[in-house]
């Protein structure tokens, strides 16, 4: 049942050329896709994972689930905006539970009421960063406001957003700045955390 699983915030995306080089030019887009399937692998047997549909996120967990064999209804909450319902990637009929929220008059009030669904009404125990832009600056903002007491995990070694957050937060475990090798530091992160599941 859904309401038995823990849930896993997960903010992540893969930067655009045509964004602040801040975050395309640190990026490690290969990183960050290794990161997202290796965070699947680890969490989704034990967990669900909630995420706002990014379209180079959405098609790496709809690869794990499908290699996994896994309920989808069980394992996976999608929330996305109507706003940007032109875009939404085929991926997403692959998941069942899809959370939709209102399109309001502009981008940014859109993706406000969005992510305050996804991450003020939610409970968590636990929250991850990869790669990403504003948004993941944001989501990170709103998530420390609304979860303070929750563990949170910028994957520096992704580069862009994760990197940034990670050193402006003076985040001490080194690890998250120099692991590559994800399927286990994952795994040590989420021992205690998901461990009696």
């Amino acid at each position: 049942m859904v309401s038995e699983l823990k849930k896993v915030f997960l903010s992540a995306s893969i930067p655009l050329a045509d964004r602040h080089p801040k975050y395309f030019d640190t990026a490690d887009n290969t990183a960050i896709r290794d990161a997202v399937i290796a965070l699947s692998r680890i969490v989704l047997p034990k967990a669900e994972l909630v995420w706002g549909g990014h379209p180079s996120i959405t098609p790496l967990i709809k690869l794990v689930l499908e290699k996994q064999q896994l309920k989808v209804e069980d394992r996976v909450t999608l929330y996305q905006s109507n706003f940007f319902s032109k875009f939404f990637p085929l991926e997403n009929e692959y998941v069942e539970k899809i959370i939709r929220t209102d399109a309001l008059a502009d981008k940014i009030s859109s993706l406000q009421l969005m992510r305050h669904k996804m991450i003020v009404e939610n409970d968590f125990c636990a929250a991850i960063f990869i790669g990403g832009m504003e948004g993941v600056e944001d989501e990170y903002k709103l998530f420390k406001e609304a979860h303070p007491n929750v563990p949170i995990f910028p994957i520096a070694s992704t580069g862009a957003a994760s990197k940034i957050l990670y050193v402006e937060e003076n985040f001490e475990n080194e690890r998250l700045l120099t692991d590559f090798c994800y399927l286990p530091l994952f795994d040590d992160l989420f021992e205690e955390i998901l461990g009696g599941e």
